[in-house]
């Protein structure tokens, strides 16, 4: 009597994309697409709204559109576009850093070098702690500016 039985299911193909934002990011296909923090994204899609309504395009919103526009309102740290922006600038200042990790530093606004490098391991070799901690209070003083 042997132990070995036949497989009872095919076996699962390969899923494509081994996306990774670990020590070195590996974003696929997306290693070269801008990305948008939340903050961003929430005031492209109000514009995108503004200006169907602003043009008559009737295009009725969706559950998911309403949904979303609800999520980034909550969620975006900036509120006011030019708070958003001069985030924006102060990110863009910093050289070596890929439009993934700006964007992630603008959505989480981590207190911390320390706080910073762990939610976002891609950080450890590209800023100093010292000059990572400056570029967060520069942005942290923003949010609390006005927000």
């Amino acid at each position: 009597m042997s132990n070995t039985h036949a497989p009872t299911s095919r076996p699962r193909p390969h899923v494509a994309g081994d996306e990774e934002a670990s020590s070195t990011l590996s974003l696929g296909e997306f290693q070269t697409v801008p990305s948008l923090s939340l903050s961003e994204a929430r005031i492209l899609i109000k514009a995108v709204l503004d200006y169907r309504k602003n043009n008559n395009r009737d295009q009725p919103d969706s559950e998911i559109l309403g949904k979303t526009q609800d999520y980034l309102d909550v969620f975006a740290r900036f509120k006011q576009k030019e708070n958003i922006e001069a985030v924006e600038r102060l990110l863009l200042a910093r050289d070596g850093l890929d439009s993934f990790e700006r964007s992630q530093l603008g959505t989480l606004c981590p207190e911390s070098a320390e706080e910073a490098k762990t939610l976002i391991p891609s950080l450890q070799n590209k800023i100093s702690d010292e000059d990572l901690d400056q570029l967060l209070k520069e942005i942290n003083d923003l949010r609390n500016f006005v927000e």
